[in-house]
């Protein structure tokens, strides 16, 4: 499998090259595959559901073939996933995908345990030490910092806007230690994101520093995350007739969304071949994405802080995938655009913990009133002409091709959870009266020392520290 620049075709490159380089440092592009697999009829048409780990070494097969012998890639699988997503319906047409089983409570699990296990493997030959350096809004870097904590040849730095992710998202990626430490930056996510990008692009520190990153721009974590998609899709498919008495359902996937890997994702497995009839962009008040799928206009702002921080992202990066891969009124038939602000999120919590007693983080929240709202009523307005105007929360003016299923009976919706809400205490206490449960592995972490390091957002300090640091 080759992979393709987004900024110029005419650059292709082995897997290896494209996850330890991160993106194309001449030209900022990031790496996609040059053409997309797809799953094995068997494999998508078993009477049960294959195992997470099965879909997942099916998956990841065409990606790095001839580069990672099966054998390799198996052991990658099996020690990357010792946990599973897990399906769960909280009403008779909706599905929650609980990605927060892993070490870290968070979706990100999935993509950076497979990435470096896979950025271990290839950096077995090499001499001088792999620097990834990642931005996060939340919870990539707890996440990263798990994943590559004590990973021989590998060294990690971490960038967080600091005060602007919640107290126990902050306590998760200031207390690592050895190869992996933090940086608390004086700015935003797009800040932290800025500083990443400038680096891989330096060509003077390229020069003293083999350089990667672990966020989404990274082919190597975006793959993954593909394969809880499929996971998903065929469990809900399976157990439909079961639950609801569908044949055949339309599965519409609604992603909370930021940076917009994750839903990048989601098109891969669609792709390769998963039920999935189509999705819901589903976002804060950063809406740089439902406002181009509205008015065709793209345009990068600054971001705002808001109650699903992580989501906090006005110039998401993965535009640059979705772009590359489809023109804009593909996405428009793709996709049912949603944005929601901080008051609905609340509402959002309190809602699903009404209706249905499920206790949803403020992510979550998003993703459930895209689809409660679009499944009662607002998609079936949409259909008959009455447009929401694009600059108050709700769904944007654009109408998907898979609208008519909704009003046919035939849709259902999966809720992607990405995050344990106990994350997020503050926030959904105000919205339930109470907090949720703290998993132990988080408990354990409100122990330990911060040992994270202030940084200004200015790109000459950041890299002066770079140099006397790594």
């Amino acid at each position: 499998m080759q992979y393709k620049d987004t900024r110029d075709s005419s650059v292709s490159v082995d897997f290896r090259t494209a996850v330890l380089s991160g993106m194309n440092a001449k030209t900022g592009g990031l790496y996609v595959p040059e053409s997309i697999p797809h799953f094995s009829s068997d494999l998508l048409n078993r009477s049960t559901t294959p195992s997470f780990r099965d879909i997942a070494f099916e998956g990841a097969k065409p990606f790095v073939d001839g580069e990672i012998l099966e054998a390799d890639l198996e052991k990658i699988i099996i020690d990357a996933y010792p946990f599973a997503p897990q399906v769960v319906p909280i009403d008779p047409i909706t599905y929650v995908m609980e990605l927060f089983h892993g070490p870290t409570c968070a979706f990100k699990d999935f993509g950076a345990r497979f990435m470096a296990r896979v950025m271990s493997y290839f950096n077995q030959k090499e001499n001088d030490r792999l620097h990834i350096l990642v931005a996060t809004s939340g919870d990539t870097g707890s996440a990263v910092g798990s994943a590559f904590h004590n990973v021989p040849g590998l060294d990690v730095t971490i960038l967080y806007p600091k005060g602007k992710i919640s107290p126990l998202q902050e306590k998760q990626l200031s207390t690592f230690t050895g190869n992996v430490r933090a940086l608390s930056v004086d700015g935003t996510f797009d800040d932290c994101q800025k500083l990443v990008k400038t680096a891989f692009t330096d060509a003077d520190l390229r020069k003293k520093f083999r350089l990667s990153s672990a966020n989404s721009i990274n082919i190597s974590r975006l793959l993954p995350q593909s394969f809880y998609y499929t996971y998903t899709a065929l469990a809900v498919r399976n157990r439909c007739a079961m639950d609801n008495k569908i044949e055949n359902p339309a599965v519409i996937m609604t992603v909370p969304s930021g940076n917009f890997g994750n839903l990048t994702s989601g098109l891969i497995a669609k792709e390769m071949g998963a039920p999935i009839e189509g999705f819901v962009a589903a976002t804060n008040s950063n809406r740089t994405i439902p406002d181009w799928i509205s008015s065709g206009k793209y345009e990068a702002r600054p971001s705002v802080s808001t109650y699903s921080n992580a989501m906090d992202v006005g110039a998401p990066s993965n535009y640059e995938r979705i772009k590359y891969m489809y023109n804009l009124e593909e996405v428009r038939k793709m996709f049912g655009s949603y944005w929601l602000d901080n008051d609905g999120t609340l509402e959002g919590i309190k809602k699903c913990h009404q209706n249905t007693g499920y206790i949803i983080d403020p992510h979550g929240a998003v993703a459930y009133t895209a689809w409660d709202d679009i499944r009662s009523g607002a998609m079936e307005k949409l259909i008959k002409g009455e447009k929401n105007d694009p600059a108050k929360p709700g769904l944007t003016p654009n109408v998907p091709a898979w609208a008519n299923t909704v009003l046919e009976k035939r849709a259902v919706g999966v809720i992607l959870e990405t995050a344990h809400p106990a994350k997020f205490g503050e926030v959904v206490q105000k919205a339930i009266g109470r907090e949720p449960s703290i998993p132990d592995r988080l408990q354990q972490i409100m122990k330990l020392p911060d040992m994270s390091i202030d940084m200004s957002k200015d790109y000459e300090t950041f890299k002066d520290w770079l140099i006397n640091n790594l």
